[in-house]
């Protein structure tokens, strides 16, 4: 997953940290705490904007979740809802 920073020093601080995270000297919840600070936030979709998006489109939940490979429910889901989708970073 490509990763975005706040700055080049968050993302320097943060390889860092992911390096003793990886070698067990930091937890896991002290690597959240460093995710939540150096990582730009993460965006969002609303059901309106997925179904915008699939509509576009002009495809069927069941072929927007075949171009996804995801169950043609959490596209569903995503619609009413239940539940949410985010954008990778």
């Amino acid at each position: 997953m490509n990763k975005k920073y706040r700055s080049e020093a968050f993302a320097a601080i943060h390889e860092t940290m992911e390096a003793l995270h990886e070698v067990g000297a930091i937890g896991k919840q002290t690597m959240r705490e460093f995710d939540e600070a150096c990582l730009s936030p993460i965006e969002t979709f609303t059901p309106e904007q997925i179904r915008e998006i699939r509509e576009r489109e002009q495809v069927s939940q069941p072929v927007f979740a075949r171009y996804l490979n995801i169950s043609k429910n959490l596209v569903s889901d995503w619609e009413r809802g239940k539940k949410n989708l985010v954008a990778p970073r």
